[in-house]
């Protein structure tokens, strides 16, 4: 099994490198001509569904409460999460009572005898979405429910958090169960099948949509044109430069009605992993860090380390969601105590996929990171008002 998960991350890899323009072989470059034509076809069938959903050939659904999605074009890397953990904050302590509702990507899945028992017991075949956490407890752990409702979960107790691919299931059951009166779509743009009252769109301002193609030639879910779409467009990972009023007006060439708003992903402090023990970030200056990541851009996140004064002299990334064992673990702890490393440093997204360890010699620690609002603020304001006294 870890065989198979290992050899489906390095093809991903090999397939990002490739349509990156890292690799640049005879065979690789018919692979481009291929993947181009597929994406074609692609193109067409995405904007023939979003054809069919806008015409109301086919029919979404509207729950009875408010829905806001928060999603974006490409796939992953725009810092979602901590975008949808401001908003699901801001709105509870405004009085909300709040569900997010996520797909729980490459979550663990119920065991075929998990499903017998639940038709056994409840005489149906189908099963009730998970629930990562009902507003009040921690309910699943992050193999089951998905390192992102997980993390969610984990840094939101008054919000419900609650998995399932069918999100007019998971919003029913959140209506009915916690008394839910605004739902986050997590991930939504792409949802259809759920009419949302608010649409924001997250365009990540380092790198805004890769080489422009949608899948398979890029890592764009949908052509740059459908961000016409937004209520809202949060530029994430902002630095306030020039380029950020270059992508602006690229931006509004597509929609004029959207409210653009500026946004960077601010370290707020270091997190012991095994005793949840507080560190300021003024302890990464000077300190021989060891940086571990899966994440869609580890570039970011060691930037961040470098920023603060780290000397990273030991870095590994694996594939976007990898699941570490244990022996990866015991592995790099093995290299960066050789390297000389006073601490190894990982994301919060990582941190919930990492497995305890008996002994562990270099320490292991998070990055917490939060959103702040760089510019556009009031159009924020608004756009929380509008949800609170909709």
């Amino acid at each position: 099994m870890h065989k198979f998960k290992l050899d489906t991350e390095h093809l991903e890899q090999y397939f990002l490198e490739v349509i990156s323009g890292r690799r640049r072989r005879w065979f690789d470059r018919m692979l481009i001509n291929l993947l181009f034509v597929a994406s074609r076809f692609y193109r067409m069938a995405v904007q023939f569904r979003v054809w069919m959903y806008d015409k109301r050939v086919i029919r979404n659904h509207a729950l009875g409460c408010l829905v806001v999605s928060i999603g974006n074009l490409s796939c992953g890397g725009t810092g979602k999460t901590p975008v949808v953990e401001v908003f699901a904050r801001t709105l509870s302590a405004n009085g909300r009572k709040v569900a997010i509702l996520s797909r729980g990507y490459r979550s663990k899945k119920r065991t075929f005898g998990e499903k017998l028992m639940h038709i056994f017991r409840h005489r149906k075949i189908e099963t009730p979405p998970k629930v990562v956490s009902d507003g009040r407890n921690l309910l699943l752990n992050s193999a089951y429910a998905g390192d992102e409702p997980y993390m969610l979960a984990s840094n939101l107790p008054d919000v419900a958090v609650v998995v399932d691919k069918d999100r007019v299931k998971s919003g029913i059951y959140a209506i009915d169960n916690f008394q839910s009166d605004v739902i986050i779509l997590d991930d939504g743009f792409q949802y259809l099948m759920l009419k949302p009252h608010i649409n924001i769109v997250l365009v990540d301002s380092t790198d805004p949509f890769s080489n422009g193609h949608v899948l398979p030639r890029g890592i764009l879910r949908e052509p740059i044109k459908n961000i016409r779409r937004a209520d809202y467009i949060f530029l994430t990972k902002s630095d306030g430069s020039h380029k950020i009023e270059h992508l602006k007006r690229f931006i509004r060439r597509h929609t004029r009605r959207a409210e653009i708003i500026e946004c960077c992903h601010k370290p707020q402090h270091l997190v012991a992993l095994t005793s949840k023990e507080i560190l300021p970030l003024s302890a990464l200056k000077k300190a021989r860090v060891a940086a571990l990541s899966a994440i869609a851009r580890p570039d970011s996140f060691e930037r961040f380390l470098e920023d603060f004064g780290a000397e990273l002299v030991l870095k590994d990334h694996f594939a976007d969601h990898h699941r570490y064992t244990q022996q990866e673990i015991i592995d790099f702890v093995n290299q960066a105590k050789a390297a000389g490393a006073e601490m190894i440093v990982t994301t919060e997204k990582d941190a919930v996929r990492i497995p305890r360890l008996d002994r562990c010699d270099v320490p292991i620690l998070y990055l917490r990171i939060q959103i702040d609002i760089l510019s556009g603020q009031e159009s924020f304001n608004q756009c929380i008002s509008r949800i609170c006294f909709m």
